[in-house]
């Protein structure tokens, strides 16, 4: 007993230490930055190369810290050095986490609060802010490299940083435990179908099908949830649209990345200061018609656009392609008849879904799995109207069965064996696609 009260004790001890140590290392930091603040312009840096820029901060803030008084040994002067140029070049305590490429989001919930997502499953970091004051220093840095702001009078703001990842804040007085930060990060590499094949996301025969329906300029809405998988997905299919075709993609944050040579990239504006100069994206879409487009490419459809999107199919713009937040097929088409109402239009429901019908040809569903995989869980054609109702054939499925003991899901992708109606179209534009893909025999796990 005296000895596992001792070995408590100890540990006790060693834990106060180690706080102690990091609460001497923070101000240390703290006094550093202050003195690079006073000492150095830091517009010239400006006008340098971003690494060398970091080597003459490093080198000075390395010069600050003999200057102090507290012995510290050769790793926390390198800690201080990197985190300093952290805060002085980059986005602070999160700066290591843009830099990981295993982290898809980054979620800060206030200054003490940061966890991360790793293959689609949330973990907590041991990554914090000095206070709530030191976060909102970050967030009005992001905001402002991008021309937005963020105060009391507009607490909230999407911006983007130069990597194309996108970013949400919102601050007090909305967020009521202080400021919150998210980040979804953008691969610098975009994932292909092979990709998305060898993740189990879905199967060639899937894959194989999904490029034909691109190639034949069919209009395709990708459906899910947050976080599923949408834009990924939006930026494999439009990889397979010529590259001969001139494309305009239309979004509120700007993140797909086309690798086509005749890409027109439009983005919304939020209203200044004053309230004025919005631009939605309704606006954009309306602009777009007149740009000449072979495909037009919309993000994400959320709104009254939905209205323009369904005219511009309707009208020749064969080909598109956008994501609609939806739980499930059914359920996105039921989201488009509400967006299409927001419009301010009086157009009855039934017009409405004889647009949809006549418009859209694919509606691709996807979901993330429990243990953080990403599948394409169905893929819908669109035949047609009878009587009210907008009919639906599946063409390929994905069935959960159980989960494993580490965690996994285990199901089994599918052809329903109905051959789609869109074959002769795919004919048509010279699309050869092998009539195996719809075979139901042939499973995949």
């Amino acid at each position: 007993m005296a000895e596992s009260n001792k070995m408590n004790t100890e540990q006790r001890q060693s834990s106060r230490s180690a706080a102690d140590n990091l609460v001497k290392i923070q101000k240390i930091k703290n006094r550093v930055h202050r003195s690079l603040m006073d000492r150095v312009n830091l517009s010239l840096l400006d006008t340098m190369e971003p690494d060398k820029a970091k080597n003459e901060i490093k080198g000075f803030v390395l010069g600050l810290i003999d200057e102090e008084a507290e012995p510290l040994n050769a790793a926390e002067k390198a800690l201080i050095a990197e985190e300093v140029c952290y805060e002085v070049l980059g986005f602070g305590p999160i700066e290591p986490l843009l830099h990981d490429s295993t982290v898809s989001d980054i979620l800060v919930n206030t200054y003490a609060n940061v966890f991360v997502e790793r293959r689609g499953i949330l973990e907590r970091t041991n990554v914090q802010f000095q206070n709530n004051e030191h976060l909102m220093r970050i967030i009005e840095k992001i905001a402002s490299s991008v021309g937005r702001r963020i105060d009391e009078s507009s607490p909230m703001v999407d911006a983007r940083l130069p990597d194309g990842s996108r970013v949400n804040a919102i601050i007090p007085p909305l967020s009521i435990d202080g400021p919150t930060l998210s980040i979804r990060k953008f691969s610098v590499d975009p994932y292909t179908m092979p990709d998305l094949i060898n993740f189990k996301s879905l199967t060639p025969a899937m894959g194989e099908f999904l490029a034909a329906a691109v190639k034949a300029k069919t209009n395709i809405i990708v459906t899910g949830g947050t976080g599923s998988g949408k834009t990924t997905l939006l930026n494999v299919l439009s990889s397979f649209i010529p590259a001969n075709e001139r494309i305009i993609t239309i979004e509120d944050s700007a993140e797909l990345q086309l690798q086509q040579p005749h890409v027109v990239r439009l983005e919304t504006r939020p209203p200044n200061i004053e309230g004025k100069g919005e631009v939605l994206q309704r606006d954009l879409v309306r602009n777009a018609l007149r740009m000449r487009p072979d495909r037009i490419v919309v993000g994400e459809v959320r709104g009254a656009e939905a209205l323009d999107m369904l005219q511009a199919m309707n009208t020749g713009h064969d080909g598109s392609i956008s994501t609609v937040h939806a739980n499930s097929s059914r359920d996105a088409l039921t989201r488009i008849e509400h967006m299409v109402g927001m419009a301010g239009v009086p157009i009855p429901a039934l017009v409405v879904r004889q647009q949809m019908a006549a418009a859209l040809n694919l509606v691709v569903d996807v979901e993330r799995m429990p243990d953080g995989r990403r599948v394409v869980t169905s893929i819908q054609e669109i035949t047609g109207m009878e009587e009210n109702v907008v009919n639906m054939q599946e063409i390929f499925g994905f069935e959960k069965k159980s989960v494993d003991s580490k965690g996994n899901v285990v199901g089994e992708f599918h052809a329903t064996g109905i051959r789609p109606v869109m074959l002769k179209r795919f004919r048509e534009y010279g699309v050869v696609v092998d009539d195996n893909i719809f075979d139901p025999s042939r499973l995949y796990e």
